[in-house]
């Protein structure tokens, strides 16, 4: 019996091992082809143009100048790590909603238009949330998963691309776009 079970020990302890590779090898495929699919940051360069409609039936556009700097949130009800950010990504629009903008785009060509508002419902969602039922704004936004974030300024150009951060780091980020933002 003693031999059966460390058998079995050893074939778990296997499994274990060769899913943490297999993730770690992942990640690293995700961050080389995140790394080469992106727009250089500081270069200047603008962000895709598209026009989206949101859950409240509005169409919003995205890119290009607007009045204040913005968080453009790419996510989908399915996504775990969704989950846990939505949460930060309310208080720190909660907080900061009137010096910046943040839109939360569902990639609802992967998603069902009943889960994304569940998800809406249950985070208590104030920001837009638009419906990229395509798939175009993620293709042209190079979305390789979710959550993917664009920190862009008042020009419309790149500051920063983020993926799930604490709420205390998130809020140090929207504080530094908004500081570099020029009062009009």
């Amino acid at each position: 019996m003693k031999n059966k079970n460390a058998w079995f020990a050893a074939a778990a302890l296997a499994l274990v091992l060769t899913g943490i590779w297999q993730m770690v090898r992942a990640d690293r495929m995700v961050e080389t082809a995140t790394a080469s699919a992106r727009p250089v940051i500081g270069k200047e360069l603008p962000v895709p143009v598209e026009a989206l409609k949101g859950l409240d039936g509005k169409e919003y556009r995205v890119g290009g100048e607007r009045d204040k700097p913005m968080l453009l949130n790419f996510w989908a009800s399915w996504c775990g790590p969704c989950h846990e950010e939505a949460p930060a990504l309310k208080q720190v629009y909660e907080r900061y909603g009137s010096q910046f903008d943040l839109y939360a785009v569902n990639v609802t060509k992967e998603d069902r238009l009943k889960e994304v508002k569940s998800f809406v419902d249950r985070y208590k969602l104030e920001f837009p949330v638009l419906l990229d039922t395509t798939g175009k704004a993620a293709e042209d936004f190079r979305i390789l998963f979710v959550p993917t974030s664009f920190l862009i300024d008042k020009q419309g150009r790149l500051v920063e691309t983020i993926h799930v951060l604490s709420p205390e780091a998130l809020e140090q980020k929207i504080k530094k776009l908004i500081a570099s933002e020029p009062a009009v």
